[in-house]
């Protein structure tokens, strides 16, 4: 099971197309990667460092300006069995439980391929859908043969967390840097980028994150590195997770066909300034959640939360945005 939809009762400037950095960078690196010659390759150190939890502080500088800095969350008791919410502005820690703890992903690894395949192929690019993708478990009835553009496949897989999307993704971008084995060689992206983002704890064994077998997740990582990925994402591509704001989506092959995509995250309207979110569920992983959101001028929160329930995660994090709103409340005017 992953991830069908339920029914529940700083400025930072974005780059432009030609500015893609590990775009570049990562092909090149792969290419040596695929052929043996990897060698002592330094990654640059992309994402913040491991933070500590807030201190006394009132503010932090940032540029001429001063942030007021919040203090710690009053949090309740959460299912969850690791939690890491992430002050992007003042690049802090407001609370975590286990966040380095490392835990299935489920299909919180499409944040990885939804990076990896827009740094790799332009939004227009067309891919056709292979025969493996309509066998995904959860598959959501993509075509064998079905020609869509990237971006069209990469919001199916972000808001309907689609299997068979993020697969065809990943063989159309594979296919650019091995022919003959585009699934490994995505996947070998995926992991090369979670390196150059200093994210050591992600580790990608597919596109989907779907479990391997009853006792092998299909990905891993933290909490903690899980936030980072997702402040990566909407410091620099932030158009990635606009779908995730919506509850529902067409999605159009390049013939006008089209397939309906709910939100696999029920909760978008009850959280405020949404920036982005993406669920994960499998048997090992149980439930994922990491979401973004505006607590208030350009003040992005990202909160993270591994080995809930079900249902439990929207809960949880509802509860955490609760906690960071009465922290913003606070705060001297």
């Amino acid at each position: 099971m992953n991830d069908e939809p339920i029914i529940l009762p700083d400025a930072v400037p974005t780059p432009t197309t030609h500015q893609r950095f590990p775009a570049v960078a990562q092909f090149f690196v792969l290419v040596l990667l695929l052929g043996g010659l990897l060698g002592g390759v330094v990654f640059p150190y992309l994402v913040p460092p491991k933070s500590p939890a807030p201190t006394a502080a009132v503010a932090v500088s940032q540029g001429d300006a001063e942030i007021p800095v919040l203090r710690e969350l009053s949090v309740p008791s959460l299912e969850a069995k690791a939690v890491f919410v992430y002050d992007v502005a003042t690049n802090r820690t407001l609370y975590s439980e286990n966040p380095d703890a490392v835990l299935p992903l489920a299909s919180v690894a499409k944040l990885m391929t939804a990076l990896v395949s827009h740094e790799l192929l332009a939004d227009d690019a067309t891919v056709v859908v292979p025969a493996g993708a309509t066998s995904q478990t959860s598959a959501s009835g993509l075509l064998l043969g079905e020609r869509f553009a990237v971006s069209e496949l990469r919001d199916y897989a972000m808001l309907a967390s689609s299997n068979d999307a993020a697969y065809t993704l990943a063989s159309g971008v594979g296919k650019k840097l091995a022919e003959s084995t585009p699934q490994e060689a995505f996947v070998a992206a995926m992991n090369i980028t979670a390196e150059e983002l200093n994210l050591m704890s992600l580790r990608f064994s597919n596109p989907t994150g779907l479990d391997l077998s009853p006792s092998e997740a299909g990905a891993y990582g933290s909490a903690r590195d899980v936030s980072f990925l997702m402040s990566y994402i909407v410091r620099n591509y932030p158009d990635i997770l606009t779908p995730t704001t919506m509850a529902y989506e067409r999605i159009y092959n390049t013939d006008g066909a089209f397939h309906e995509a709910e939100n696999t995250n029920p909760s978008i309207n009850a959280i405020p300034n949404l920036l982005g979110s993406k669920t994960g569920y499998t048997d090992l992983a149980n439930g994922n959640l990491t979401i973004a959101f505006d607590a208030g001028y350009n003040r992005p929160i990202i909160i993270t939360v591994l080995g809930s329930s079900y249902e439990g995660r929207f809960r949880d994090v509802l509860a955490l945005v609760a906690s960071v709103q009465e922290a913003f409340s606070t705060l001297p005017e």
